[in-house]
């Protein structure tokens, strides 16, 4: 048995790891999957109705880490080819907004995203630029912020209560953190969504019967434990065996396994780490899970912008084409949130290197479903892209407009364990005005 005093100073991937070991060793399953927001809230907030008529019910958030350029994706300067090099500029679906070249076949589903191009952040390093997008809270040494997921899950609860209703994939497990909140807020990890959800079914090696011997060890092991440890944080980890054996039954794991999915339809999304990851985000939509989180690096281009960037875009425009057109077509566009960020934008000055450098003043978002309208730009930049004219969204913003798409009390405070009241967005409000 662990030593009391060590076990209640050890934070949450400590306590999350020990259970991990724990289980491997009574059971001979890893319950990673089972760890995070899979595990059974009883919160007073979760399952409470949407505060907005049409809610969208899931999210997908398409992470753009490494500082995408917003010139040379979604807020082009054709006029002024100083800043804008040679990237080329087409037009779109939607009449009036022009975006890169190198995202054509994003450009034909323009007419159902709209553009935030007055993003503004006052972050231009990489670690605390996303932080700050994915908790709307700078970073402090004394507390660690919930993630963008873990809000949704505090806020709203799960739809399918047999599978996790916070998923992140292909990105950092920081980005999954339910951070103050707990890990009964947190999100899945999955480093590659080929690999499907590891380690949830029963190792082969191990009977039904000696399965169920094991699981009743487990079970008085537990009782004890938790008689000793009384800890919030130890309680999280209650009902940990139950939800495992729930999903490790659960049809719904099917989700994970893009093999179910015709080749035509896998081509459409993209061959590659990140499309693969969209077409798993739309599967978890349809199985009802709430938040799923799919990253891509790569837009850290201090060189060979132009390069770099045009290789990116081939990725980004096959799977974000592929995703919003594939929602679309089976009536799940307009339930389902689909949100990219990036930390921060590029510089419009070409640096020696021919790339482009750090810029937090401005860059570009965009969402598209969720009630959201379509073919539409919110916030506007100079002739050079290098301020906001109007219309400045900051991260905490933009996360507060998630939130109201989905028909959350974005106003709602919730406490840290010291007493520290903190909303969705810190305070910040949601721009209604881009929702029709």
């Amino acid at each position: 048995m662990p030593d009391k005093t060590i076990f209640n100073k050890s934070d949450e991937v400590s306590r999350r790891q020990f259970m991990i070991g724990a289980a491997k060793n009574c059971l001979g399953v890893s319950v990673l999957p089972m760890l995070g927001a899979s595990v059974a809230t009883h919160d007073t907030f979760a399952a409470a109705p949407p505060m907005r008529r049409g809610a969208a019910k899931s999210v997908i958030f398409l992470n753009m880490s490494g500082g995408m350029s917003h010139l040379d994706t979604f807020d082009p300067k054709p006029q002024n080819q100083e800043v804008q090099g040679p990237t080329p500029v087409i037009n779109t679906s939607a009449d009036g907004i022009q975006i890169s070249g190198f995202l054509p076949k994003t450009a034909a589903m323009m007419k159902y995203i709209t553009l935030f191009r007055g993003m503004q952040t006052n972050q231009g390093a990489h670690e605390q630029g996303q932080y700050l997008l994915h908790r709307s809270y700078p970073m402090r040494g004394t507390i660690v912020h919930p993630a963008l997921g873990a809000w949704v899950m505090r806020l709203s609860g799960r739809r399918n209560t047999t599978i996790p209703g916070f998923v992140s994939v292909g990105g950092s497990a920081e980005n999954a953190t339910g951070g103050f909140m707990g890990a009964k807020y947190g999100g899945v990890p999955l480093g590659s969504a080929n690999d499907g959800l590891k380690d949830s079914t029963r190792a082969h090696s191990v009977s039904e019967s000696d399965f169920n011997r094991r699981l009743d060890l487990a079970d008085k092991m537990n009782s004890t434990f938790h008689g000793k440890f009384k800890q919030k944080q130890i309680k999280t980890y209650h009902g940990l065996y139950d939800e495992a054996i729930k999903l490790m039954t659960s049809e719904d794991l099917k989700a994970f396994d893009l093999n179910h999915e015709d080749i035509k339809v896998r081509d459409l999304y993209g061959q590659n780490g990140f499309g693969q990851g969209c077409l798993l985000a739309r599967r978890l939509v349809e199985h009802q899970v709430r938040f799923i989180e799919v990253s891509m690096g790569g837009w850290d281009t201090h060189n060979d912008n132009f390069v770099s960037v045009e290789s990116r875009c081939q990725i980004l425009d096959t799977a974000l084409a592929g995703l919003v057109s594939d929602l679309e077509r089976r009536g799940l566009l307009d339930s389902t949130l689909v949100a990219l960020g990036t930390e921060f934008g590029r510089t419009p000055e070409i640096n020696d290197n021919t790339g482009r450098d750090h810029f937090p003043r401005a860059f570009t978002c965009l969402m598209a479903g969720g009630g959201v309208k379509g073919g539409f730009v919110y916030g506007e930049t100079d002739r050079k892209a290098h301020t906001v004219k109007e219309g400045v969204v900051t991260p905490g913003m933009f996360n507060a407009t998630i939130g109201h798409a989905l028909g959350l009390p974005t106003e709602r405070v919730v406490n840290s364990p010291s007493g520290r009241p903190f909303t969705i967005g810190d305070e910040a409000k949601p721009v209604k005005e881009v929702f029709a």
